[in-house]
């Protein structure tokens, strides 16, 4: 690969530190009830509240309806996900150390691949939270699920729930881009180079 490629491939790399100090994805939910909303933030390796005490008001209200509650230390992925993207900013700075032009190419499809194994597990997680639902709870509505979305929005009873990639979701996806951008950048600078 060429310089500039290689310093962009590098760049993208280490822009996934920051996900390691922000959320990577954010479910808010509003209802009548709490006027200034309930929200959980998903960093990659903790659940927490938007505010204080958002988390324990969410798993009270889960508890009326059936559902478990939320522990962030029994969610496995929770312990997995740092790891992963180390490897990924470790892999990309190999990658622009080395500069041969499959490795960028490699890192791209692994961590879409990463990422399409990583929304079907939080779809898998947000449907068994929302189905598996304990039939001893103290409010039923039959048929009732509340699993919330995978993206979007969603009316659960009377809260309408929200979810959606945040800061660190999105320095991934801009990350993803930039490397893209680099392996093309570079293919272009090595026709430009033989078209001479």
């Amino acid at each position: 690969m060429k310089t500039k490629p290689r310093l962009l491939v590098a760049f993208a790399a280490l822009i996934l530190i920051i996900t390691y100090f922000v959320p990577i994805w954010k479910i808010d939910l509003n209802a009548p009830q709490y006027p200034e909303g309930l929200g959980l933030r998903i960093w990659l390796n903790e659940i927490g509240g938007l505010k204080p005490n958002d988390l324990q008001n969410i798993n009270g209200l889960n508890h009326y309806i059936g559902m478990k509650a939320i522990v962030p230390e029994s969610i496995p992925e929770l312990k997995i996900m740092p790891f992963i993207i180390a490897f990924m900013i470790f892999f990309g700075l190999f990658n622009a150390a080395i500069g041969k032009p499959v490795l960028p190419k490699i890192w791209v499809v692994t961590f879409i691949i990463i990422g399409i194994v990583g929304l079907i597990d939080f779809y898998l997680w947000g449907y068994n939270y929302g189905h598996n639902l304990d039939p001893s709870a103290p409010i039923k509505v039959p048929g009732m699920t509340y699993q919330p979305p995978l993206i979007g929005s969603k009316q659960l009873l009377n809260i309408n729930a929200v979810s959606l990639p945040y800061t660190g979701g999105y320095i991934i996806f801009i990350s993803i881009i930039l490397t893209t951008i680099a392996v093309y950048y570079n293919s272009k600078l090595l026709k430009a180079e033989k078209a001479k």
